[in-house]
């Protein structure tokens, strides 16, 4: 079992930066896609940044070159550095990880991922 913890989030103005942290329960990065997925109010859950073992990522294009998802094998950690921070960032974040697969692509689809975090609000104010 795969246990996910989400902290960092908070209020912050448009422009601004923050830093997401998802603490895995135990090793998890040799064997596991990660993925950070954020839902706003009465929207669908969204696949915001992943990221294999091997390091290849993947970005929503709404947050390409403001966002960087990244990871510390030692702390069993993953990372979101948020930049750039637009009012329409402003939902709920989750961390994310499924068992990695050589068959499967890396994904940012909700359904291809197991195991969830409770979630961390942003909230970015204009």
């Amino acid at each position: 079992q795969v246990q996910l913890v989400e902290s960092g989030g908070g209020s912050v103005q448009s422009g601004g930066s923050l830093r997401l942290l998802c603490d895995a329960s135990r090793s998890t990065f040799s064997a596991h896609d990660m993925a950070w997925f954020r839902q706003a109010p009465g929207k669908e859950r969204e696949g915001v940044a992943a990221l294999s073992p091997d390091g290849l990522t993947s970005y929503a294009d709404s947050v390409k070159g403001r966002f960087t998802i990244d990871r510390d094998f030692a702390k069993n950690n993953v990372y979101l550095q948020m930049d750039s921070l637009k009012p329409e960032d402003t939902a709920m974040y989750y961390c994310a990880a499924r068992p990695f697969s050589n068959f499967n692509s890396l994904s940012r689809r909700v359904r291809d991922y197991k195991y969830w975090g409770q979630g961390t609000q942003v909230t970015v104010s204009s």
